[in-house]
């Protein structure tokens, strides 16, 4: 039987914390030992202890996480600075940890490696993988590229990067008893295990919709026949400069459904948009605008399209990645995207996540695995 035990603390000495959360988990667990846990935390707490603590109680566990822009559950609500750790305790499905190392030098060489290593360890089906990568050394498509290079393009992989509440200065990544930097842990889960998730924004076109004519990376220089700023000031006015409140949707080809990307800022002069993802030349954008009462329905949907896949009765537990790009839209309304959730579900069930620098997960059932910003991501997790 899958057990899901889910602890938080807003202790702000990293021992006291996750000795506090592991004692409460032990009782969720009733004598099942853990063989993964994922911890998300907040950048100011001293990390190592957590993961000692963690390897001395549990031998062996496979742990995986990173710092984050916050971090919510349902047994400690919304935090902007705590630690939440989410333990998994099962006979018969496997949790299988690996890492890519210094992603800046090859992030999707790296990642490509460690997901065909992780594969290779697999002695079941292969049924999703997550991942906490690094956010602000490397392209998080090119990471995202090479799990899906090393896993197949058929596998889900969910998760987000890496945040140190909008510092922009270093975050950190979790692997086994190592605190590290410009990595991406991952976590596969294969065998009988039902996953089912959902995508979902809040976010909805506006305007006409163009082609990118000149972009490298994230940087886009034109869109049509103008400068990617102009074609945003269109629409926010000629004296503005795009914000995350008017995100742009990058179509995916042949398709009307769509990702975000986050505008970062603007050169004035050369009228070039840098966004916080990637953005493939050639693909047709268009922007976009929301509300708070948008983005917290969003919330919702996500949610429904994950219990409109779910293959079982009722889920063990559900893993949620936002975006810190909404939580700071969001403002005081924030908490309502993990009340939305848990209205959502079984009273009682666990529910863990963390606000991310960009997200991960398929744009639809079926769908490869894409990267987003300002977005919603919900995971079901189930026994077989």
């Amino acid at each position: 039987m899958l057990k899901i035990a889910v602890g938080q603390s807003d202790d702000v000495d990293a021992a006291d914390a996750i000795r506090e959360i592991v004692e409460r988990c032990a009782a969720q667990l009733g004598g099942a030992i853990p063989g993964a846990a994922l911890v998300f935390a907040s950048i100011e707490l001293d990390h190592q202890p957590i993961l000692d603590h963690l390897l001395a109680t549990y031998p062996g566990v496979a742990i995986i996480g990173c710092t984050t822009d916050g971090e919510m559950s349902s047994v400690g609500g919304f935090s902007e600075s705590s630690l939440v750790v989410v333990l998994f305790a099962s006979d018969t499905i496997e949790f299988i940890a690996e890492v890519a190392r210094d992603l800046s030098a090859d992030p999707r060489g790296s990642a490509a490696a460690a997901a065909a290593a992780a594969l290779e360890r697999c002695t079941q089906e292969l049924r999703a993988c997550v991942t906490t990568p690094e956010s602000l050394t490397t392209s998080g498509v090119a990471v995202l590229d090479g799990l899906r290079a090393g896993l197949g393009e058929s596998v889900a992989i969910l998760g987000g990067l890496a945040g140190d509440q909008v510092k922009f200065v270093g975050t950190r990544q979790f692997y086994g008893a190592e605190v590290l930097r410009d990595a991406a842990p991952l976590l596969l889960l294969a065998g009988p295990i039902h996953v089912a998730h959902g995508v979902a924004s809040g976010w909805s076109p506006i305007g006409a919709r163009a082609e990118v004519t000149r972009a490298a990376a994230n940087i886009v220089h034109t869109i049509g026949d103008q400068s990617a700023l102009d074609f945003y000031r269109r629409y926010i006015g000629q004296s503005n400069v795009p914000t995350g409140e008017y995100a742009l949707a990058v179509f995916e080809p042949g398709r009307e459904t769509f990702y975000l990307r986050a505008p970062l800022g603007a050169d004035l002069e050369t009228g070039a948009v840098t966004f916080f993802g990637d953005v493939p030349l050639g693909a047709a954008v268009q922007i976009t605008q929301t509300r708070r009462e948008d983005i917290i329905a969003a919330c919702t949907t996500s949610l429904q399209q994950a219990l409109a896949a779910y293959p079982g009765e009722r889920p063990a537990a559900a893993l949620c990645f936002s975006c810190a790009g909404r939580r700071h839209i969001l403002g005081s309304r924030a908490p309502d995207e993990l009340a939305a959730v848990r209205a959502g579900l079984p009273p009682g069930l666990p529910v863990a996540g963390f606000y991310a620098y960009s997200e991960i997960g398929p744009t639809e059932p079926g769908r490869p695995s894409a990267l987003h910003n300002e977005t919603f991501v919900t995971l079901l997790l189930g026994e077989h």
